[in-house]
This record gives structure tokens, C-alpha cells and sequence, in this order.
């Protein structure tokens, strides 16, 4: 028996009204579908055949047809619509988005300082994302005769969205073929790959919409560098005054003032491919501000395709044991703890006596 046009758009019509209802269709109710221009005895024998070519099944001899496996598996391979995000439904996407990143960030700040009051040394805590966000699908959704709402799937599972004007007159045909364009050249790509010569790959196959592409490619390249960025608290820096290396006020000056963000930011790239625990020994360091000290930092993991990092600065004649077993500790706590289902506060003191 043939599968024909009308009896995938019938299978389609009970399919799409199953899912919203729960409950069997008949055959009036598709009939009473506003796309549906055949009469009831007709959709009738339609579903008869699609029951007996197992698309559909039949709960009780007087109800209405539910699809069956072999019908849920056509609707998905040929026979459900594209589904088109709503604005509303990408702003809260977005939001629930910007909501974590914020405990991530205040994750970091608490966990630098938690570090810092365990070891009596200045502490740095860092969340990061393993590997490079890409964009793993692009939809373009025309909004009015004027704008249209740039939608991208990210590698990681999240959605972004931003609205653009346009410069000229655009039709839904031209913003299907520049969807396709960016899909197929765009997408899986890091963000060091937005180059110059990409975009006017792209701009030579978008035809009547080729204007619109430096902008897209602006934003998503935009998009790529702050999903891959990373988050870094410093806390504690004060504690190396403790010490008595660092009594020597010009010598303390100079070790306090590379006890920041940016002298310190070489140090996730070390921690990237190793494992365990890492020490760098005085001119091992990273950064030269800090050449007369030691790090001892150690990986934790977040969750969310989310990677943490927690390590000390101190004197170069630290005690290297202490200062390793506690960050392991520290680091195993938090990796069980932002891997259980629901994630608990984190104290805001810790019991570890950091003399």
C-alpha cells in the first residue's frame, strides 16, 4: 500500500493533535483542522489504511487512532515541522543562561577565599569551559518587514538570540538560503576561525542577502569568545605578609602587585592538559612579577561542561605536602559537590586549621 501525500499529511495532523491532547484522535477532529480540506469519511479511510500499514494503532474498538513507533519514527524523519523559537521562549532560555554564569562567578569568588583561609596563602580560583563553544545550528526568523531574530544552537547545549535590523528588503526565501549558507560553512567552527577570508566565503554564496552576513559573523564570533572565556577570583593576597620573606617592603610590593587577574591568567592554559596536582617553582613561574614564589594549584570538575581550577601562591620554601593533600581535598569536595543533583551552598567557613 502506497504512503501518499494525503496519508502523511493525515499521519502528520494526528500526530501534532496526539501530542497536544494526549487523548485518541478521530476522524472529525482532523477533518476540522483549518489545513485539512478533506471530508471525514475520506480522512476515515485514510486512517483505516495507516492503521493497517502500522502507523497508527487503535486503543479500543470505538476510540480514535494514537500513532504507533513506526508512526512517531516517519513524523520525525520526514513529517514534523520545523519548530520556530518564540522570542519569549529565547529570553528565557537567555536568562536561565545568564543566572548560572552568575553562580559561577560567585562560586569563584567563594572558593578563592575558601582556599585562601584552609592554606594561609594568597588562593586563585578559576571556572572555565573544557574545550571551544561552537555553534552547532543557525536558524534566521524573519520578525517584521524590518528586522529578523538571529537564533544559534551552541555546542554546549544553550540557545542565543539577537535581534537585527535590516538595511534593506529581505525575504523569507533570502533568509532561508543565508541559513543555509551559515550551516553549512559556520557551524563547528572556534571562535579564531571568524576570520576575514571566511566572511567573504560566506558573503559569496548568501546572494541577495550577503549585506547581512558581516554583522552575524561579528556577533557570533563575539558570542564564542565570551562562552570560551574565563572566570578568576583572586582572594587573600594579604596573607603573604605573614610571611617572612616578605617583610622587605619593596620586595612584598612587587610580589602583591602581580597578585592579579591578569599576571595570573597564563596559568589555566598550564593546567589544561595536565592532570593531578601541578607545582611551579620559583623562575618555573609563569609570570615574571612572580619568579621569587611557588603555585601549587590542582583541577576540580563543575559540571555543565564547566572545568574548575584552585591553587596558592606563596614562598618558594612553602610546605609543598601540606599545601597539596588540602587542595586535592578541596578539589575532590568540590567535584562531588557540583555533581550532585541538587547543589548545596557552598560554607562560608571552613574547619581546616590552616596553621
Amino acid at each position: 500500500m502506497e504512503l501518499t501525500d494525503r496519508k502523511k499529511r493525515v499521519l502528520r495532523s494526528i500526530v501534532d493533535l496526539y501530542i497536544r491532547t494526549a487523548e485518541p484522535v478521530g476522524s472529525k477532529a482532523i477533518a476540522e483542522m483549518p489545513d485539512m480540506n478533506y471530508s471525514s469519511a475520506t480522512i476515515r479511510n485514510e486512517m483505516a489504511d495507516l492503521t493497517a500499514m502500522g502507523y497508527l494503532e487503535q486503543p479500543h474498538t470505538s476510540a480514535g487512532r494514537v500513532p504507533s513507533a513506526a508512526g512517531y519514527r516517519l513524523y520525525v524523519d520526514e513529517l514534523m515541522a520545523d519548530y520556530r523559537l518564540s522570542i519569549d521562549e529565547t529570553r528565557s532560555i537567555n536568562c536561565a543562561i545568564e543566572e548560572k554564569m552568575q553562580r559561577v562567578d560567585k562560586m569563584v569568588e567563594k572558593v578563592a577565599r575558601l582556599v585562601s583561609q584552609a592554606t594561609d596563602l594568597p588562593a586563585i580560583s578559576v571556572a572555565s569551559r573544557r574545550g571551544g563553544a561552537t555553534v552547532k545550528r543557525f536558524d534566521l526568523i524573519l520578525a517584521g518587514a524590518g528586522s529578523f531574530i538571529l537564533v544559534m544552537m551552541l555546542s554546549t547545549d544553550e540557545v542565543v538570540n539577537k535581534l537585527i535590523k535590516l538595511p534593506l528588503r529581505v525575504e523569507e526565501a533570502d533568509l532561508k538560503l543565508l541559513a543555509a549558507v551559515l550551516n553549512a560553512t559556520m557551524t563547528d567552527l572556534s571562535a579564531d576561525a571568524f576570520t576575514p577570508a571566511l566572511m567573504e566565503r560566506v558573503m559569496a554564496s548568501a546572494d541577495s542577502a550577503a549585506s547581512l552576513v558581516p554583522v552575524i559573523v561579528d556577533f557570533t564570533a563575539d558570542v564564542l569568545r565570551r562562552q570560551n572565556s574565563t572566570n578568576m577570583a583572586v582572594a587573600g593576597q594579604a596573607r603573604l605578609l605573614d610571611q617572612p620573606e616578605y617583610r622587605n617592603i619593596d620586595k612584598a610590593q612587587r610580589v602583591l602587585t602581580g597578585l592579579d587577574e591578569e599576571t595570573l591568567s597564563g596559568l589555566p592554559a598550564v593546567m589544561q592538559n595536565a592532570s593531578g596536582t601541578q607545582v611551579l617553582v620559583g623562575p618555573e613561574h609563569v609570570a615574571q612579577e612572580l619568579k621569587d614564589t611557588s603555585v601549587v594549584m590542582t583541577k576540580f570538575d563543575i559540571g555543565d561542561g564547566l572545568q574548575g581550577m584552585i591553587g596558592v601562591v606563596g614562598p618558594t620554601r612553602m610546605d609543598y605536602a601540606k599545601v597539596t593533600a588540602r587542595l586535592s581535598y578541596f578539589a575532590e569536595s568540590l567535584s562531588k559537590m557540583f555533581n550532585k543533583p541538587e547543589q548545596p551552598q557552598l560554607p562560608e567557613h571552613t574547619d581546616i586549621d590552616p596553621k
